[in-house]
């Protein structure tokens, strides 16, 4: 058998990258990770709001998140840059650890009197330091990537990645919402600290993954920087998928409220908020499967802007329902439309960023991740306050679509890349 015929029965393997020992212990540890972050989210959200009574607060806590790790994105990709990816992996998913275990010494307190002023203020103290460690543990999974498998595998690895992720998500917001009802916060918080630590055991399972030696001069922090900065706006078709994510998601990510929704619009408890908060990932999960086994072969750019209008449109129907299987539905196809838009974008930044770029390109995008989803969740809350919970969603659908049809005329390159 050639080389080349090898190369392409890899390529047409659906579990070529899953067959490499280091690759399943990458996403055996993410996904563990990633399912005790969501559950992190999904008690945060509900604990708060028992606490307050206040949609903004819940908005709060995703400003608190967003400001460290959009403010250290851009340092943090020179850092991985220049680090073994392996170690700097388990000492951000160490810390993200410990913050939990604030949290779940938090849990411990009384929640009358003065006691729920300092509950809440070190609630967002705790989220506020997970913004810290997320800076650089988001973009070195997808950077450590191209070290764990070939460049011709990196498509089927994206896709994998990216089926992991979802899969933890929707395992942990539905296991998060039934957990709450039988365990109570103290137990659920108890649950994601021995995820973490699990999850930390399969990562430190790979082996060292050294810095790439970069030819040329040694760059100044600043420089490095501008570097990826500058590759980022100058290759249009990254740009023009970042972009379009970021302010798709900022202005209609209902996932913010769906707290707000399960108990006073859905009278639901927290077994049907579980759901509701699972729907979208659910959705996710099931179209990266299928595109794991056949994945798109052509005009993958059209298939994103289609997708990403069709998400603005679910949004609104959600926020018209009273119905909860109504509701679930839209969450649902929301979802699979976002996994389509997660695909395509993963694999565009996979494929068209030099190996010594990785960690800062990456920074780049988690820098947009963040922007749209914590950002937006501060905008949900507020627009939440000041136009009543159903039509600010409802605005921010109308607003999801508004930006795909300029995004359609002004990133041509966009709509028609292929790979």
């Amino acid at each position: 058998m050639t080389t080349e015929t090898k190369n392409l029965q890899q390529q047409s393997d659906p579990f070529a990258s899953i067959r490499l020992p280091e690759f399943r212990n990458l996403m055996t540890g993410r996904f563990l990770f990633i399912m005790a972050l969501r559950m992190m989210s999904t008690l945060v959200g509900w604990w708060l709001y028992e606490l307050t009574g206040d949609p903004l607060a819940m908005g709060l806590i995703g400003l608190a998140e967003a400001v460290p790790a959009i403010a250290l994105a851009l340092y943090s990709g020179h850092v991985i840059d220049l680090s073994d990816k392996r170690r700097l992996l388990l000492r951000g998913v160490a810390l993200y650890g410990a913050c939990a275990l604030m949290l779940l010494l938090l849990s411990f307190s009384f929640t009358h009197g003065g006691l729920k002023v300092f509950i809440v203020t070190g609630i967002y103290v705790a989220i506020f330091f997970t913004g810290i460690f997320r800076s650089f543990t988001g973009p070195c999974f997808s950077a450590i990537l191209a070290q764990v498998v070939p460049r011709d595998l990196l498509a089927n690895a994206t896709t994998w990645n990216q089926g992991t992720w979802l899969t933890a998500s929707v395992t942990g917001h539905a296991a998060g919402g039934f957990l709450i009802a039988f365990l109570g916060t103290t137990g659920t918080l108890s649950v994601i600290c021995i995820l973490i630590a699990l999850g930390l055991l399969r990562i430190s399972r790979i082996l060292p993954k050294p810095p790439l030696p970069k030819p040329g001069q040694q760059q100044s922090t600043w420089e490095s920087v501008q570097e990826g900065v500058r590759f980022v706006f100058r290759t249009k078709e990254v740009l023009g998928a970042l972009t379009l994510d970021l302010f798709a998601v900022l202005f209609g990510g209902a996932v913010a409220m769906v707290p707000v929704f399960a108990k006073d619009v859905l009278k639901v408890g927290p077994i049907g908020f579980g759901w509701l908060n699972a729907a979208a990932d659910i959705g996710a999960i099931c179209i990266v499967l299928l595109l794991t086994f056949f994945p798109m072969k052509n005009k993958q750019g059209r298939r994103l802007f289609f997708a990403v209008g069709g998400f603005g449109c679910c949004i609104i129907i959600f926020a018209l329902s009273k119905l909860f299987w109504l509701s679930f539905i839209a969450l649902l196809f929301s979802g699979m439309l976002d996994g389509i838009s997660v695909v395509v974008r993963g694999t565009i930044l996979q494929l068209k960023t030099p190996d010594d770029m990785r960690g800062r390109v990456m920074s780049v995008n988690s820098m947009f991740i963040n922007s749209s989803n914590e950002i937006g969740q501060f905008e949900s809350g507020v627009m939440a306050r000041l136009m009543g919970l159903v039509p600010s969603v409802v605005f921010g659908g109308c607003m999801t679509l508004l930006v795909v049809v300029t995004t359609w005329f002004k990133a041509p390159s966009l709509r028609k890349m292929e790979y």
